[in-house]
């Protein structure tokens, strides 16, 4: 089933009536050669890039919930590529190139808008940080501009330039940064994976992972023993716990990250814009809601919910960049569970027990690197060497302290508790 505009009017006109299932709802196998645990974005991802760029479809993707229920559909869905060490750069830059083409690759809405982000900054400390990474993104391929505060006030006239605290100097603005839907994206990769003959089990939780002389042979799962020649792990918050039935200990904190989401209102906002001394971050949906948050709770949880001081702390920052949303009711809130790494960049590798792979450690950013991070999984999985815009994520940059990318000192600070 391919959508067009002419299947579209068609079934408009005829009830509606002809529409098929996205994805086929399949049963446990036996055996496969790749199994995926996580039914998440970049477990979908991963699957669809094995079957589409090293056309291995005898994949399963187990999940115990539903597809896309965990953090790939409890996020404030920006796209953006603005890092700048070397390792980051690129990976996320590649990322961005492919959702730019990303509904045409899947023929799926996935609603991308590159409305542009604007980072703003404070000080004169900041304009020059700002300046430096903008002058990394040019270097590496992508669009950076800086705007001085006349130049922010035409783009977004509605904030509090003159906050006695933090007074808006400027901001940087990349073009071709946006908004996605994100479960849109869960099911678009979902729908592509399943057409190639990968498996998609719903409702099936691993419950261990058997390995044999270091090397992997298969998942215990609540539906039945499932034989695999390689396991991938993509989990995300769950990272810890399910690598711990591999006997791992990963370099891995769960923490708990809200967002919320306003009263549908007339279009307001049209970028997403980031405040730069506190960390907020806002845009608006295309249903009109402003879709914003902050800094995580700041407490390792396995809860998908937040406590009442993160929620004001994130208000506090809306009202003191734009005091027009305090006029906004907040529909409602949730909390996805973030996979912090030390140094905030994630892990794409091998483990120690062979045909066994990773990705974790995702923090703020896993959203925008959905596509990215299942191209380069796949191309490991596949071919056992890492992909060469994710060469420096490896897991073994923790144990010996060579390698760290501490791109914004956002990681998860285990020093700390």
């Amino acid at each position: 089933m391919r959508f067009s505009g002419l299947r579209v009017l068609k079934e408009g006109l005829t009830g509606n009536k002809g529409w098929g299932a996205h994805w086929r709802d399949a049963s446990p196998r036996e055996a496969y050669d790749v199994v995926i645990i996580g039914g998440g974005g970049h477990g979908l991802s991963t699957a669809y890039y094995l079957a589409k760029n090293h056309g291995i479809t005898n994949v399963a993707v187990l999940e115990k919930g539903y597809l896309g229920g965990g953090n790939i559909g409890r996020n404030t869905t920006i796209v953006r590529a603005n890092y700048m060490l070397p390792g980051n750069a690129e990976f996320y830059s590649h990322s961005l190139k492919l959702w730019e083409g990303l509904e045409q690759e899947l023929n799926y809405n996935v609603m991308m808008s590159q409305r542009g982000q604007i980072v703003l900054f404070h000080s004169d400390g900041q304009r020059d940080a700002l300046a430096r990474k903008g002058n990394a993104m040019l270097g590496q391929g992508d669009d950076a501009e800086m705007l001085s505060r006349e130049g922010v006030r035409r783009h977004l006239p509605y904030l509090d330039f003159d906050n006695a605290r933090f007074p808006i100097y400027g901001g940087i603005l990349q073009r071709r940064a946006g908004t996605a839907r994100h479960d849109a994206v869960a099911w678009g990769f979902a729908r592509g994976a399943s057409d190639r003959g990968v498996d998609l089990i719903q409702n099936c939780e691993v419950t261990g992972i058997d390995i044999e002389n270091g090397t992997v042979r298969g998942v215990q799962t609540t539906r039945g023993a499932i034989r695999a020649k390689k396991v991938a792990i993509i989990v995300a918050g769950r990272s810890s716990q399910v690598a711990a039935m591999a006997g791992m200990r990963l370099p891995i904190e769960s923490h708990v990250l809200q967002a919320f989401v306003s009263e549908g209102l007339k279009p307001a906002i049209n970028h997403v814009v980031s405040f730069g001394m506190e960390h907020f971050y806002i845009s608006q949906s295309d249903k009109g809601g402003l879709v914003f948050g902050g800094h995580l709770d700041m407490y390792a949880s396995y809860a998908a919910r937040g406590n009442l001081p993160g929620v004001e702390h994130v208000m506090e920052a809306g009202m003191a960049l734009m005091p027009m949303v305090g006029k906004a009711k907040v529909l409602r809130a949730w909390g996805g569970i973030m996979d912090m790494s030390p140094d905030g960049s994630p892990i794409i590798d091998k483990t120690p027990t062979e045909g066994l792979f990773l990705n974790c450690g995702w923090n703020y950013g896993g959203f925008k690197a959905v596509p990215a991070s299942g191209w380069a999984t796949a191309h490991l999985v596949a071919t056992g060497t890492p992909h060469e815009t994710a060469g420096k994520f490896r897991l073994d940059r923790f144990r010996t302290g060579y390698g760290l990318m501490d791109e914004e000192a956002s990681g998860a600070q285990h020093n700390l508790h």
